[in-house]
């Protein structure tokens, strides 16, 4: 009797296991089947650690199970493998680090589910309406050593005060809450990323956008 329990918990684990498997694999297909590059077929050097397939997050929560391939829209990977090359002229020592880049609604709303009410609301987009990394053009990134220690930059990934907004930085440089290797840093990452055609944004240091919200909205479709 105890072997047949036994063995009735083990059939029940496998399938649970295999469950959230199929579950992120359909993710990825998902993601693929609408036209999404997944980066590392363009710039496999690029490092990549998907922040929301983990709990090191605001969140504490991992929304994206066990996917860990970062896929964006087409244009925006090739300007993404354009940001790398331009780092590694720079300094090959160097690498992008991907914290988070195509987004389905799905996990969208996983998130909106866990911060609505909260204090934390304003730094989730409503699903209803999505955010750019919902229709593939958004990517969250640092800059990082090729073994994957990630560069000073002031603040963690996001850490949603005025620390790590770019448009304070000269402010807290002055009042040496920032100081000019963590600014350098910034402006590095900055740098490779717009010259590759990429848009920074001012109250998030490590989020740039391929193209323009209302571009985004009306050339691609929201991923779900």
């Amino acid at each position: 009797m105890k072997k047949r329990i036994a063995y009735i918990l083990l059939f029940t684990l496998i399938c649970f296991l295999s469950l959230i498997a199929g579950q992120d694999l359909l993710l990825e297909t998902r993601l693929q089947n609408q036209g999404l590059v997944n980066i590392h077929t363009l710039a496999p050097d690029i490092l990549v650690e998907l922040k929301y397939s983990t709990t090191d997050n605001f969140l504490n929560a991992d929304t994206y199970g066990e996917l860990e391939n970062c896929y964006l829209q087409p244009k925006a990977a090739v300007m993404l493998k354009q940001a790398q090359e331009n780092l590694k002229k720079i300094n090959p020592d160097l690498s992008l680090l991907v914290y988070d880049g195509a987004r389905p609604r799905s996990i969208q709303r996983k998130m909106w589910a866990l911060v609505v009410n909260t204090p934390s609301q304003d730094y989730v987009a409503n699903p209803d309406r999505g955010s750019v990394h919902n229709f593939g053009s958004a990517v969250d990134l640092t800059i990082a050593t090729n073994e994957g220690v990630p560069l000073d930059m002031g603040t963690a990934f996001d850490y949603f005060g005025k620390l790590a907004q770019p448009r304070h930085e000269a402010h807290f440089l002055k009042e040496k809450k920032l100081t000019r290797q963590q600014i350098d840093n910034r402006h590095l990452l900055r740098d490779v990323m717009t010259q590759a055609g990429f848009q920074a944004i001012s109250i998030e240091w490590w989020h740039f956008n391929a193209v323009p919200v209302k571009e985004a909205r009306s050339q691609y479709q929201i991923i779900e």
